[in-house]
């Protein structure tokens, strides 16, 4: 779900929840869903407070689970970049994604979701030749061969790297025809797997536009 009724879902499971002692951990679960929810919608200083709160609990009572922590964290550090607060973001992601590689191993979808999260920071603070290495070079490959071209994280891998291209200011013209190329593919399989109406879909469908508009100021 997405919009108006995540948000009512975040506040409906948290008013299941709420009455229960914070060690429940159906509680902090909503919670958490209930932070990611405000997120989402675009309300990130109440969003801050909630995600905090969270991570503090998860900390106190459930220190034995990192990746509950890890999760709880990648939360936050979105927030935090919603914020503009870009490198306290960075510093975060960084230690996400070296973390769940040695948990997980580099090609499981969470590490491979958690490096796109850094990529998208770096792309934010315009560290492009970082970010194309680390989407081309390790995360693309990783995400062809252990979860397939129409999973939505590859999906999301490609549309990350077509981003960094199109953004690069010294992007060349095989840039943008390579970004043109992903873009094309990915919105092929977007549109099979999740439909025309989907934010997803629709987001690909206009980052493809931008980038031909790029190629035809080239041209």
């Amino acid at each position: 779900f997405h919009g108006a009724v995540n948000l009512a879902l975040g506040w409906a499971c948290w008013k299941t929840y709420v009455g229960r002692l914070e060690t429940d951990v159906s509680r902090v679960m909503a919670l958490g869903i209930l932070g990611n929810a405000l997120g989402r919608s675009k309300r990130s200083e109440e969003a801050l407070p909630v995600l905090e709160t969270n991570l503090a609990l998860l900390r106190r009572y459930w220190s034995h689970n990192e990746n509950a922590i890890l999760i709880s964290q990648t939360s936050l550090a979105s927030c935090l970049e919603d914020l503009g607060r870009e490198d306290e973001s960075l510093a975060l992601r960084r230690r996400i994604y070296a973390r769940k590689a040695a948990l997980l191993g580099g090609s499981h979808k969470d590490t491979i979701l958690d490096g796109n999260n850094l990529s998208s920071t770096l792309i934010r603070l315009e560290r492009f030749a970082e970010a194309k290495a680390l989407l081309r070079d390790e995360l693309l490959p990783k995400a062809q061969q252990s979860l397939g071209p129409e999973h939505c994280i590859h999906m999301d891998t490609v549309e990350w790297l077509v981003h960094a291209l199109r953004l690069d200011p010294d992007a060349t013209h095989d840039d943008l025809r390579e970004a043109e190329a992903l873009a094309l593919g990915t919105l092929q399989r977007r549109r099979r797997v999740m439909g025309p109406a989907h934010p997803d879909t629709v987001w690909c469908e206009e980052e493809l536009t931008r980038v031909r508009e790029a190629l035809a100021e080239l041209e």
